[in-house]
């Protein structure tokens, strides 16, 4: 399997993980301190060819993310869930077997940037996404569900909202969840 865009990851051992499941090239970060030329590099490939982010599900993942998808606009992302991240106590892409990574990349999602989407504050809440013991898992399971990754209440509403998840999706993931856990 051939990926056009460039695949942004966090070091040599992602680069490694990454060709092992698809045939891509890769921009490597080397981890959360991101020099400027990284960002150019990133934003040439983005102009290019169209970037995939792929970092770990972790927090110096998120804030790689974060970083370059203020930098660079408009980027794809990938995520992989921790659980499926993790190989004796450590987290990353590299511990993923390809077929994980090959699902990630299959249903990778577009930021767009300053989005006003369809889903509320309310509608969170609604679902239990906010509040209460469950909602942490409930926020796990649902960004499983839509292949957006895991991220707190506050987070996964600009989450929803930037990668354009619309109502009737964002509706029937959580239907699906509820179904799973009766």
């Amino acid at each position: 399997m051939k990926i056009k865009e460039v695949i942004v990851v966090e070091g040599r051992d992602d680069t490694a993980a990454i060709k092992r499941a698809v045939n891509a090239d890769t921009i490597e970060t080397g981890g959360s301190a991101i020099h400027p030329w990284t960002i150019e590099k990133i934003r040439l490939a983005q102009q290019k060819r169209g970037v995939i982010i792929f970092t770990d599900p972790d927090y110096q993942g998120e804030r790689i993310r974060k970083i370059i998808s203020k930098a660079v606009p408009g980027c794809k992302h990938a995520f992989i869930t921790q659980e499926d991240g993790t190989k004796k106590g450590d987290i990353g892409v590299e511990n993923a077997a390809p077929e994980v990574i090959i699902r990630a990349l299959a249903e990778v999602r577009t930021e767009m940037a300053d989005s006003r989407g369809e889903i509320t504050p309310e509608d969170l809440l609604a679902h239990g996404l906010t509040s209460g013991g469950a909602s942490k898992s409930r926020r796990i399971a649902l960004g499983e569900k839509l292949g957006i990754g895991y991220a707190n209440a506050k987070q996964m509403l600009q989450r929803l909202n930037a990668f354009q998840i619309k109502r009737d999706e964002f509706e029937a993931a959580m239907k699906a969840i509820d179904e799973e856990r009766e």
